[in-house]
């Protein structure tokens, strides 16, 4: 990340980041109470994750979308049923073992998502208020260092993620085979694997 690409970070994430100089305790307007731009970093990260949270349960609690564009809707339910435009497609045990299986891996591949998602708001509120730090104290130096020491951690995030593609892809090829009803929605190909990474 290069000074130009904080700026913008800096500037959406300056209502969110601290004002005074390094960990200078100053009183929230709400509670009365000190606070400090670590502790608001904190704050944020912990909204950011509750919501992550109610999104990963209701991920695993809902029907999961797999219509991908198709004008007919098709959805896989927690119990490992097909739904097509709402109705159920006759399954037997090795065709629902296959749809809970595919099911999972697209839970596991949105909940990385969501992980990098935190951790890519997380960086946001750190670099604004690295950036601020830096501004109040006028000591500018490290902190393109921090920052992106930080983000190839996010990089590293993305990348495994990457690595859950393949398996995905091969549980939706046997799913397709398996379940003619499903075929249309199997549309997943190696370019998604290959463009992952970039």
């Amino acid at each position: 990340m290069t000074t130009r690409l904080l700026l913008p970070t800096l500037l959406l994430c300056l209502p969110l980041a601290a004002c005074n100089n390094h960990d200078a305790a100053r009183t929230d307007p709400g509670t009365g109470k000190a606070t400090s731009p670590a502790a608001e970093a904190s704050t944020v990260g912990k909204t950011v994750q509750d919501a992550t949270d109610k999104a990963r349960k209701e991920l695993a609690e809902s029907n999961i979308s797999v219509s991908n564009g198709q004008s007919i809707k098709a959805e896989i339910t927690p119990q490992g049923e097909l739904l097509i435009n709402g109705t159920a497609v006759a399954t037997d045990a090795h065709q629902r073992e296959l749809l809970l299986d595919y099911r999972k891996q697209v839970e596991a591949v949105a909940g990385a998502g969501m992980e990098i998602g935190v951790a890519g708001a997380n960086l946001g509120v750190k670099a604004a208020g690295e950036a601020l730090k830096g501004i109040f104290s006028g000591d500018t130096q490290g902190i393109e260092g921090r920052v992106n020491a930080e983000a190839s951690k996010i990089e590293a995030q993305a990348k495994q993620l990457c690595t859950l593609l393949p398996g995905m892809m091969a549980t939706q090829q046997a799913l397709a085979a398996a379940v003619p009803e499903f075929k249309p929605y199997a549309t997943m190909d190696q370019s998604d694997i290959d463009d992952c990474g970039k």
